[in-house]
Parts: structure tokens; sequence; C-alpha cells
């Protein structure tokens, strides 16, 4: 009985040993995802920019044999006044792309996004790039008695809406459930982006997506039998971000986008792409 309990002792501790060693390897393996952000200097000296950005027809996009994009052209407009190479990253997920900000795999996230109070603790904000506003995307009315359609929030009760993952937008549908105090069904996505829920929308395969009106009026060519006149939001300026500890970075950026806003040059891309 007593070689019996020591046995099982003799387990317990191996069992323990194990998990230990397990748990220092995770941990060890999760700081060495971990790199160190990067200032302008470091930047610089290292002659590349690494930007995470969005696949799509306004921010970044492959045109037959040539990368395109607002947000793509911006950022090596800035590149190179700066002598920088760039290298982009496309990624969907809102989240992701905040994540990678914050692990300090990226230097700045160059495409659409809300400045929001929501993320002030991690990451910083450019100047505003554009002014957009969320909406809800759906497929065109298609008679008077057309249940489906939806002309105002309060419509929105007992919906299932799609967003993508880490979209600003939740915050804004959690405050609309309390004031028509009813109950709205969200759906966020991580592998999708915004454009392609507005072809499932328009597809047929989700009846209601929740996107920027921008991208969806530069879309209005590919799809159109949507509808975007229902508002969810307030209008809210878009910008880039960087690491919060990237301040040389960030006033760097800032003193350039200020600059180039007002040039032809800016507005000329900006009639281009949307």
């Amino acid at each position: 009985m007593i070689k019996a309990d020591l046995s099982q002792s003799k387990y317990l501790l191996i069992a323990g040993i194990c998990l230990l060693v397990f748990t220092f390897i995770n941990k060890k393996k999760e700081k060495e995802d971990i790199q160190p952000s990067r200032d302008l200097q470091e930047i610089m000296s290292d002659g590349v920019l690494k930007v995470a950005t969005e696949y799509n027809s306004s921010a970044f996009y492959v045109d037959g044999d040539t990368l395109s994009g607002f947000h793509y052209s911006l950022i090596n407009k800035f590149a190179k006044e700066q002598n920088l190479e760039v290298e982009i990253t496309p990624i969907m997920s809102v989240e992701e792309r905040i994540h990678g900000l914050e692990l300090g795999n990226f230097d700045v996230i160059a495409c659409n996004t809300p400045i929001s109070s929501g993320y002030k603790d991690s990451i910083l904000f450019t100047t505003p790039i554009l002014l957009d506003q969320q909406v809800l995307v759906q497929r065109k009315k298609r008679n008077e008695d057309d249940s489906i359609y939806i002309d105002s929030q309060v419509k929105l009760a007992e919906r299932t809406i799609h967003l993508v993952k880490g979209s600003d937008a939740r915050l804004r549908l959690n405050n609309i459930i309390k004031e028509i105090g009813d109950t709205i069904y969200i759906n966020e996505i991580e592998k999708y982006g915004t454009e392609q829920l507005i072809a499932m929308v328009a597809h047929g395969d989700i009846d209601y997506a929740v996107c920027e009106k921008e991208t969806v009026e530069a879309l209005r060519d590919s799809f159109p039998n949507i509808d975007a006149e229902t508002e969810i939001g307030f209008a809210q300026f878009q910008g880039w971000a960087v690491n919060k500890n990237s301040l040389e970075l960030l006033d760097s950026l800032n003193s350039w986008l200020n600059r180039y806003k007002k040039s032809k040059e800016f507005n000329a891309l900006l009639k281009k792409h949307y």
C-alpha cells in the first residue's frame, strides 16, 4: 500500500515537472515571438518599413503585374522620401493587424483604421486621412413588401449582422441594441475582409453586413444590386496606426501626411481609388 502511494507520488511529481517545463517552453516561445517595437531611427538604420495593410481594391491590390491601391501608393510615397523600402504584409483581420503592431512585427498599419479611443492604450493613430461612415450593406429593395429590406435602425432587431472581426462597428451595434431595447445578432467574421462581406451580401450568401461607406461606393460598379443607404454610425475619421512606443515615426508620418494632403497629387490619388 505504501509502495503504491510512493509510486503515485512519483508519477504526480513527474507530471508536475513536465507541466512546468511545457509552461516554460511556451512562455519562452511567446517572448521570442514579441519583437521590440522600432522607432524611426531603427527603421532608417534597417532601411525597410514594415507595413500591415488590408487586401482590397482601395488599400492594396494586384493589378495585372503591378501592385496598386490608395494606401499602398501613399505609404510608398512617404517611404521614398525617407529612402526606405516597403515590406507589405496583407492581413484581413483588424485584430491581427493591431496585435501584430503591438508585438512589433510591423511598424505601421496603412489602411482605413477608425480613429477610436478603444485602442488608445495599445496603439497610436496618425492624423486623419479620410472621413468615412459605417453603413448597413444589404441588397436593394425588390418591392414595397420586401420584408428583408431594412430602412431604419429599429428594424435591425432580431436580425443577424456580419462584421469583420475586430471592427469598431461592434461598439456601435451594441449601443443600438441598448437604444432599441431588443436583440441584434452579431457575427464577427475572422477570415474575410470588408470587400468579401460586401460580395457575400450581393451574392445572397448573407443578408446584412456593416462596412465603411467609401468602400461600398468604390464597389458600386461591381455590385449594382447593393444598397448602403441605412446609416449605422456617425461619420468617423480614418487614419494609420503605429506602435505606442514609435513616437518619432508618428511625428514623421503626421508631418508628411499634413503636407501631402494639401497637394493636387493627393486629390488625384483619392479620386482614382474612391
